[in-house]
């Protein structure tokens, strides 16, 4: 396994860039740990498959530097760079069948073919594919041969990181969450430094020690699940994470009170925001729905299943409240914001709060 600094690296498609928006991938400066379980988070063109291409070697970046082990493999090749990755759509040998596409990698590095026979029917046991051992891949369905591919990633040992770009787009929902399943646990028994791109927040929350939130070609926050939904270091973030996403409200600051409309909202603290445009985020989950607070006009009531989400108007903004499922929505309803859950925003980053 490999620990992977990727060095003050940017990326254009274009021959001459010249300013920031030419930049597919700005300046991205982080380090994944050797063994860690990381996934790449964000919307289409944000830039985390690029960011997943340059550390897999399928591109070379416009400038900056990749180490593995503190060694410089910027210029070398994905095989150079020991690197197994599985794609978006299934990359397999349709005449081969499935234990030999399995056993290929394993063989194409002269492994004893007691060990090709070992590895090849564990990682068959564990994507749920041992019965179609002897069948060709052609004849699969494609969530099977996803399957496949997948497993081409995971038989390999002696790799340096297993990269995924968005590999269960193409898998039923409920084998999505079997192999999710799947792959933490082998983290966990082999300790494989795995990199997971995806758009889907529960694949990242649910797969990975630590998710790395990008947004416009750029890395805004890396976290634990939790420190990205009671924390979002950007509004981006709150807006990204949880569903619905956090309240962002824009509020005018006077010491430990924000003023909205005609509304006054005590702070936790006083925000250390001395610039910029403020906001005021509030996941859902801290809005208390009741007879006390400030006055809303509801909207519009969503059960799904296991609570409520209460749409509502706010001195002109619309916000969202999640309640029980069997809470009642009172006829002339108002809000509380529980301070535990309000954060201060100043040109969309996330300031602290002093005493």
């Amino acid at each position: 396994m490999a620990r992977i600094e990727v060095n003050h690296i940017r990326h254009s498609y274009l021959p001459n860039p010249q300013k920031d928006s030419d930049f597919a991938l700005k300046e991205v400066h982080h380090t994944f740990e050797d063994g860690g379980a990381y996934a790449l988070l964000g919307p289409s063109g944000c830039g985390k498959t690029t960011l997943l291409n340059i550390i897999s070697g399928l591109l070379h970046p416009s400038h900056g530097q990749l180490l593995f082990n503190g060694h410089d493999v910027t210029r070398l090749s994905t095989q150079e760079r020991n690197i197994a990755q599985v794609f978006q759509f299934p990359v397999i040998y349709d005449t081969m069948t499935v234990y030999d596409n399995l056993a290929f990698p394993l063989r194409n590095r002269r492994v004893p073919e007691t060990d090709v026979d070992r590895k090849v029917r564990e990682t068959l046991d564990m994507i749920d594919l041992a019965s179609l051992a002897k069948k060709k891949a052609r004849g699969l369905t494609a969530d099977q041969k996803q399957k496949i591919s997948l497993g081409r990633g995971l038989v390999r040992s002696d790799v340096n990181a297993i990269l995924f770009d968005e590999p269960l787009t193409v898998i039923d929902p409920h084998m999505k969450w079997v192999l999710r399943s799947q792959l933490k646990q082998l983290h966990r028994r082999f300790g494989y430094t795995m990199v997971y791109v995806t758009h889907d927040q529960t694949e990242a929350l649910t797969f990975a020690d630590r998710v790395v939130v990008m947004y416009d070609g750029e890395i805004v926050q890396i976290g634990t699940p939790a420190e990205l939904f009671e924390r979002p270091r950007h509004t981006f973030v709150g807006y990204f994470i949880g569903s619905p996403g956090m309240n962002v409200l824009p509020v005018a600051l006077e010491g430990k009170t924000a003023k909205l409309g005609a509304q006054r909202i005590e702070l936790p603290g006083v925000p250390k925001a001395d610039k910029g445009a403020v906001e005021l985020g509030i996941r859902p989950e801290y809005v208390r729905l009741g007879r006390e607070g400030m006055a809303v006009q509801v909207s519009k009531v969503e059960d799904v299943g296991r609570h409520k989400v209460v749409r509502a108007n706010l001195e002109g903004k619309e916000i969202a409240a999640v309640i029980g499922e069997d809470d009642e929505v009172p006829a002339e309803a108002k809000v509380r914001f529980d301070p535990a859950g309000i954060n201060i925003y100043a040109d969309s980053w996330r300031v602290e709060m002093g005493a």
